[in-house]
């Protein structure tokens, strides 16, 4: 696209045309929020906020440099040692976001002759995470397709072995937008052949999957020897902002090293680190965060097949109804904001055409009766 005003006004005008527009709205905002990663219902917790309030008198409100000069703090390193005995890893390594996490990781352990083979609806960091490591063997499988992984590393990797290369699969742990577990025990198994890395980014799933909460890993089985590569975030199930990647020692020294998007960039707030601790510990207490969670899940889904309500396949928090079009989806939020309730419109390019839909998240800051109203209003709006 040519850089001028005109041409950018013809693009909005584009996006406009096709119900595509993103607008942002203020939050809260008095609806009951339906739409939210907050699947603990930690990010108005107040030992969360007071261990954030007083980590900011002690520390100030920024890191004021990157880790690798002076911000890297007493929180960020008593973090990441718990975050390593949470996930069961030697080490884990605190970035600012999980985009900035997911492209550390490909740009620090792949290179231009290493075979990439991803599922084709992972999230847009490890999309474009994929994309800047420029391998001339950069594929995709379709989504949730073991098989198809398994077949394209039968087809490819012998020849990029034996060139000097790698082989990765990489894969969300639950796909955010469809709320499904990738077939992580069958794509271990396609990997461990050709003794190439499974990565993966449970970002919704650290925290909220698995019997203790420690993610997909733990609700497969799978030790960190078969997901040597482990990416989690802190603005989902733990309520704050920022995010992890856990792996072996060595691998996490080499992010230390090569990793642009941790050295050339100012470290989390200490303060953020400190509330992340805290709603670390609070996961690991609370055990019935994630019990009434599961059981509001259940519910849901319940209520929905009683009503007619048609949901895609998940036992995650994350609910998606598919209603087709934009201008479909957009009208049943709509009509859902008037009932009182926040249910955001997912739209391409976030989607792929004809899926645009009503993502639905719970919480365990939902109530049976707040699941139970907005059954009824779902089932009025569509």
């Amino acid at each position: 696209m040519r850089c001028t005003p005109e041409a950018i006004a013809a693009a909005l005008g584009d996006i406009e045309s096709r119900n595509l527009r993103r607008r942002r709205e203020l939050a809260p905002d008095g609806r009951v929020n339906f739409c939210s990663n907050d699947y603990l219902g930690l990010a108005n917790d107040e030992r969360v906020a007071s261990a954030m309030a007083d980590a900011a008198r002690q520390f100030g409100a920024g890191a004021g440099a990157s880790h690798l000069v002076s911000g890297h703090t007493a929180e960020h390193d008593a973090l990441e040692r718990e975050l390593a005995d949470f996930t069961g890893r030697e080490r884990a390594l605190v970035f600012s976001t999980g985009y900035m996490a997911n492209l550390g990781v490909l740009s620090a352990l792949a290179d231009r002759r290493d075979l990439l083979v991803a599922d084709e609806l992972n999230h847009a960091s490890l999309i474009d995470a994929a994309r800047l490591v420029r391998s001339t063997s950069n594929l995709r499988y379709p989504h949730g397709d073991a098989a198809a992984a398994r077949s394209l590393l039968d087809r490819y990797a012998p020849g990029v072995i034996e060139a000097g290369g790698g082989t990765f699969v990489i894969t969300d742990g639950v796909f955010s937008m469809d709320g499904d577990l990738a077939p992580l025990p069958a794509l271990a198994t396609a990997i461990r052949e050709y003794q190439g890395w499974l990565v993966v980014d449970d970002a919704h799933g650290i925290g909220v999957i698995g019997r203790t909460g420690r993610g997909s890993c733990e609700l497969f089985g799978l030790s960190p020897r078969e997901v040597p590569v482990l990416v989690g975030t802190f603005g989902k199930a733990f309520g704050t902002f920022g995010a992890f990647v856990a792996g072996d020692s060595n691998v996490i020294e080499l992010l230390v090293q090569r990793a642009r998007s941790y050295i050339y960039t100012t470290a989390l707030p200490p303060a953020v680190a400190a509330a992340t601790r805290m709603s670390l510990a609070i996961v690991q207490k609370e055990t019935w965060r994630r019990e009434h969670l599961n059981s509001l899940i259940m519910r849901f889904r319940a209520g929905a097949k009683a009503r007619g309500l048609r949901l895609m396949e998940s036992a995650t928090p994350i609910q998606p109804m598919i209603l087709g079009q934009a201008e479909e989806a957009l009208a049943a939020s709509a009509k859902l904001a008037a009932a009182g309730f926040r249910v955001t419109a997912i739209r391409p390019p976030t989607v792929p055409h004809g899926t645009a839909r009503l993502r639905i998240t719970l919480s365990a800051s939902h109530s049976e009766s707040e699941v139970d109203r907005l059954l009824s209003a779902l089932e009025a709006a569509t």
